[in-house]
């Protein structure tokens, strides 16, 4: 059907990570092929694959050099077809990354902008001149540290790049560059991907008068570990003229059969408006996902605050939820007070599955897997060795997919890019495959569960309660009802729970367990 993406659990995948497939260390598609069966046999129903295209690797494949192509590390083209080819053949949909914000400074088209100022894509990426007195055009701070802006030479001009300076921001100001970027997309589109993953799509436009972010301050006695942090980025993102290109993408889209559109608006909090913006409507956004429960709060009143606010809001708009992915510490780390790390993981999955809205699993998160610990000299990503150690990074989640009970988790015959460490061992698929009670089996039995109960994946959701740790609210939809109840905290709860259907978890007479959960059928 059309709308799949509505009913759809999707499951990500970071190439780098998944499975190698020549050994040499990095995940490649050949890999990712080979392991599609445990997504299809988990109850997944799409796949979002992380950047694959040819790159530098400044970013880890979030600076692209070429849209139209793979990177030789990860395959090729025909690698790529037969992923699709046998995903399609398992029931998956297919959706890719698409980091249509910046570039890479490799790409030819910054090679062609940044040679002079009247040549050919001279304005397709955004450059500005100096203050008088030598300094950036305005104050706009870069997200992994620094002014947003870097000099070029060569065009005696700054480049804006909301990220790495070897990520150039894109002018979407000029319609040859949505003309681009959207020609990349149907490159894509024709070759049977069933959607796009937009990363930073509220990045896009810039406002054109360049004007200041204004301060937002800083609770306690000393200021945030980034100045971009300090900012409210009203007009270096979140432009109201940025509505218009997701139009532009969303009809490109409506022409090919049963696409979808999911968009990651980047903000670490307050990302619940923006998320509806971009969604409400039918010409918008199929789909926006954020950054809203991929942080430090994961109780019943924050939950509940998102959903309320979001669905009031955009009452036809549509969230995706995650609470892991590629950027943030796995949540199981961030939460689970120690020794409880498997009935947390098996509650939070419990959640977000019956949630209003699409759920996104991250690789690894079905096992319960771990933060890695990684130490300053086997990071690679820029953000952890520039922030070190206030700020660790995104490897710690990026760590090799653990498969087997076996060296390097049966990920690679060789040396993986990022360390196999022994907590995240201890967590493979083999060691829970089969196992009743597991992490991985739980998962299993919950999107069965879901998939079988229009309620959970199709219903309205209704909030009731009060302000205790118990996340309680009802999905409803044609045909029944459920009752679902979390106990989203350390502490016993007394609470009567009737006759209970589906998976639970500590439910006792007359009271609900730490982590608990509960279905009841009416």
């Amino acid at each position: 059907m059309d709308d799949w993406w509505r009913r759809a659990v999707i499951y990500q995948i970071y190439p780098r990570s998944f499975q190698d497939s020549n050994g040499d260390g990095v995940g490649d598609l050949p890999g990712i092929t080979r392991r599609l069966d445990h997504v299809a046999e988990l109850g997944a129903d799409a796949v979002w694959l992380s950047p694959f295209f040819p790159s530098p690797m400044d970013d880890m494949g979030y600076d692209v050099a070429d849209y139209r192509d793979v990177d030789p590390v990860f395959g090729t083209l025909a690698d790529f077809d037969a992923l699709v080819d046998h995903a399609h053949g398992l029931g998956l949909k297919v959706m890719i990354d698409q980091v249509l914000n910046h570039s890479s400074d490799r790409h030819p088209w910054f090679a062609e902008s940044r040679r002079s100022r009247e040549g050919l894509r001279a304005d397709w990426y955004v450059w500005a001149d100096p203050r008088p007195d030598g300094t950036p055009p305005n104050n706009w701070q870069s997200v992994f540290g620094g002014p947003a802006w870097t000099w070029d030479a060569r065009r005696r001009q700054f480049y804006l790049h909301n990220f790495l300076a070897s990520q150039p921001d894109l002018n979407f100001h000029n319609p040859e560059v949505q003309a681009a970027v959207l020609d990349a997309m149907r490159f894509w589109l024709d070759r049977g991907v069933d959607g796009f993953r937009l990363d930073t799509v509220n990045y896009y436009v810039h406002d054109a008068e360049l004007r200041d972010d204004p301060p937002l301050g800083w609770n306690g006695p000393v200021p945030p570990a980034k100045p971009y942090d300090m900012q409210r980025h009203v007009h270096s993102k979140n432009r109201p003229e940025n509505l218009a290109f997701i139009e532009r993408m969303r009809a490109l889209t409506d022409e090919y059969r049963a696409r979808a559109l999911m968009g990651e608006v980047g903000e670490t909090a307050g990302a619940t408006p923006v998320m509806a913006e971009y969604t409400r409507g039918p010409s918008r956004l199929h789909m926006a996902y954020s950054f809203e429960m991929l942080g430090a709060r994961i109780d019943a009143g924050f939950v509940r605050g998102r959903l309320e606010e979001f669905f009031d809001l955009a009452d036809d708009g549509w969230p995706c939820w995650s609470l892991s992915n590629h950027d943030v510490p796995r949540h199981v780390s961030r939460h689970a007070p120690e020794g409880q790390e498997e009935a947390f993981a098996r509650c939070a999955a419990a959640m977000l599955l019956s949630l209003r809205g699409t759920p996104c699993l991250y690789q690894g998160e079905e096992t319960g897997q771990l933060e890695t610990e990684m130490e300053l000299h086997e990071l690679t990503d820029p953000s952890g060795i520039a922030f070190w150690p206030e700020d660790k990074g995104r490897d710690g989640c990026r760590t090799p997919m653990v498969w087997e009970n076996a060296p390097q988790g049966g990920f690679t015959e060789g040396t993986p890019w990022l360390p196999v460490k022994a907590p995240q061992a201890e967590r493979s698929v083999a060691s829970q495959l089969g196992r009743e009670g597991s992490v991985l089996e739980t998962y299993r039995a919950l999107l069965a569960f879901r998939r079988s109960r229009p309620a959970l994946h199709s219903g309205d959701i209704a909030f009731g309660g009060g302000d205790g740790p118990v996340l309680d609210f009802e999905r409803r939809a044609e045909g029944g009802g459920l009752r679902c109840r979390f106990n989203l905290s350390t502490q016993t709860v007394d609470i009567a729970v009737g006759s209970t259907v589906g998976p639970s978890q500590g439910v006792g007479e007359g009271r609900m367990e730490p982590w608990g959960f509960a279905f009841e059928e009416f």
